[in-house]
């Protein structure tokens, strides 16, 4: 007989595990980024999104932070959206490159393709590929409206995370031009490090992430909207 587990006993999970994790602070603030370095060290919360559209979260499940690197995994399927599957792998890969997520060198050792969306120099390929190609605007419209349509409710731009990494983001652009020279950025790459910087400086919650995490899961359609986002 096969056992079911109630939503009170995923809660009781969720909380168990929040109250053994709560009290780990041997960690610290990312300071690549000065705004980053500068972020309450304390907040912390657990967001779960069932297939259902049920939500559990405990803790600060609704402060806005800077997506950062979670944005790749958006991006990744607004292109294979656009494009799918073939074109994607063809134009930027789909290989764990086995060096840093934002490694130059990983560029020089395959400058055949960028290896993979979820590294920084495939994360901005794939925001040089995404349509209409030349229009920056259109194609923030389109970034934006992705993450809408995956965490069920639009994000914010949290303006001074995104001047703080336009500011000391010296490493992506030596990886922006690069890719240019191996001809692996297809539009162009300031404008596409321009694109990928914004995108990083969204602010979202746990729970919208969550969410979105479920959209996956649930084969592309947003388990709490129901909107079929992607298939």
């Amino acid at each position: 007989m096969d056992k079911k587990v109630t939503l009170a006993q995923l809660k009781e999970v969720v909380q168990e595990a929040y109250d053994q994790v709560k009290t780990n602070t041997g960690g610290k603030n990312a300071d690549y980024i000065p705004y980053l370095a500068n972020v309450n060290k304390d907040l912390f919360g657990i967001s779960v999104c069932l297939l259902n559209g049920q939500t559990i979260h405990v803790g600060d499940t609704d402060y806005r932070f800077g997506i950062e690197s979670v944005s790749k995994v958006h991006t990744a399927i607004l292109a294979l959206r656009q494009y799918g599957a073939k074109e994607i792998l063809d134009k930027i890969g789909a290989d764990a490159t086995g060096l840093p997520f934002n490694s130059i060198i990983a560029i020089l050792l395959e400058n055949d393709h960028p290896s993979t969306p979820l590294v920084n120099a495939g994360a901005i390929s794939a925001c040089s590929m995404v349509q209409p190609i030349g229009d920056s605007a259109k194609k923030w419209d389109a970034i934006v409206g992705n993450v809408t349509d995956l965490c069920g409710s639009a994000p914010q731009l949290i303006d001074e995370l995104y001047k703080s990494e336009s500011d000391t983001n010296f490493n992506n652009r030596s990886i922006a031009w690069l890719l240019k020279n191996y001809n692996r950025i297809y539009d162009d790459p300031d404008m596409s490090l321009d694109l990928y910087t914004r995108q990083c400086s969204l602010g979202v919650t746990a729970l919208q992430l969550s969410i979105a995490a479920g959209t996956i899961a649930n084969g592309g359609v947003n388990p709490v909207t129901k909107k079929e986002v992607f298939d």
